[in-house]
């Protein structure tokens, strides 16, 4: 789509994020926009989901702690929506609702509350508030409560939906990360560890390579679903293990890094991926099952480079990023506007035109995780 910035923390703070305060909230409006047209201007509507009222309260957030103008209060806005009309009088977090808090589909789903938790740790760090940090321990408590599965982990929501899946844990660990930055509360480490361990022990196979639909019991889904695997949620749980052992001192986190960075980069490098673009989904074995590209995998893999540059200080990474960086704003990112494309077809073809509004808390962190470790910008 076009080429990338040259000054790639100039383009985050004075072009990306300002322009996507302006077309996603409006103080008039609560809640945020959920999606973009093919035209670039938000839809209307008035559905709300947990899901993305609390990405772009994380969104805004980290802005606010690069210096972006009305980022705060842009975060306190989806705050306000996320606690007053997305969590209901029993304390429970609905998937979706109207901006007048109208339920439209009132489950409480373990992904949402992730991403939950990971809004109320960076708004506590960005606001300095502590009411986030009592908020964050009554969802982890529902959690615990509620959700806890027999064996390990949690279920996906309050209808027991199969199969089960790795990767709202995933987003609970990272969610830990950030509350135990923002908080001395020890029990974010904690469940921080325990995930960790559960997903060395029930998500990983033998070779090594992480699962992403499972049965109760955690055995493989039967069927093709229990073959899939995403080089996407390796890169992401790639950058997330090496974190995990920044805050822990774990070996067994970076062991494990090591691992799933080898598989996901043998993806990304493999001859029948001459785009060099990470696909959505492959097997065991490396063979393309999808073979799509989404955006977010490629903000995950620009991730997983900067982890390899600062925790392992990988000259071959270095490298790398710099060519992907090129690579993703030449496929997906508009530099001019920010808007992105979500998804190319095996040929290099845009699927679909509208933009899901979602997908910015993926560009954003990585963008800013690039800054942070190769331009001395603010620290996580």
């Amino acid at each position: 789509m076009s080429t990338a910035p040259d000054d790639l923390n100039a383009w985050l703070t004075t072009t990306l994020l300002p322009g996507w305060i302006d077309r996603a909230f409006d103080p008039a409006r609560p809640g945020f926009v959920e999606y973009l047209g093919p035209d670039g201007a938000p839809e209307a509507g008035d559905l709300r989901t947990t899901l993305v009222t609390a990405r772009l309260t994380y969104v805004f957030s980290h802005a606010h702690l690069l210096g972006v103008p009305g980022a705060l209060a842009a975060a306190r806005h989806g705050l306000a929506f996320l606690t007053d009309a997305c969590r209901h009088a029993d304390g429970r977090f609905v998937h979706s609702c109207t901006t007048h808090g109208e339920i439209v589909d009132g489950k409480s789903d373990f992904y949402d509350l992730a991403f939950v938790l990971f809004a109320l740790g960076w708004f506590a760090k960005a606001s300095g508030e502590t009411g986030a940090l009592a908020i964050a321990g009554e969802v982890m408590d529902f959690l615990d409560r509620e959700l806890a599965h027999p064996a390990g982990g949690f279920r996906e929501d309050t209808l027991d939906t199969q199969p089960r899946r790795q990767n709202p844990h995933m987003h609970l660990l990272e969610a830990c990360h950030a509350l135990a930055a923002a908080s001395p509360d020890p029990r974010w480490l904690a469940t921080a560890d325990r995930l960790v361990q559960l997903m060395r022990e029930r998500m990983l196979d033998a070779d090594g390579t992480l699962g992403e639909f499972f049965s109760e019991n955690w055995a493989a889904f039967p069927g093709s679903r229990g073959l899939i695997r995403e080089p996407g949620h390796h890169f992401e749980w790639t950058w997330l293990l090496y974190h995990h052992e920044r805050l822990t001192g774990s070996s067994e986190a970076r062991e494990t890094a090591r691992k799933l960075h080898a598989f996901g980069q043998l993806q990304v490098e493999a001859p029948a991926n001459p785009s060099r673009l990470v696909v959505n989904e492959v097997d065991p074995a490396g063979h393309v099952l999808n073979g799509a590209a989404l955006l977010w995998p490629q903000t995950e893999y620009l991730k997983a480079l900067v982890a390899r540059i600062e925790f392992e200080g990988d000259a071959d990474a270095a490298a790398r990023l710099d060519r992907y960086l090129r690579l993703m704003f030449q496929h997906f990112v508009d530099s001019e506007s920010g808007i992105w494309v979500n998804q190319l077809d095996g040929q290099g073809r845009p699927i679909g035109e509208r933009v899901p509004v979602r997908v910015l808390y993926h560009l954003m962190l990585a963008l800013a995780e690039i800054c942070r470790v190769t331009k001395g910008s603010a620290s996580l």
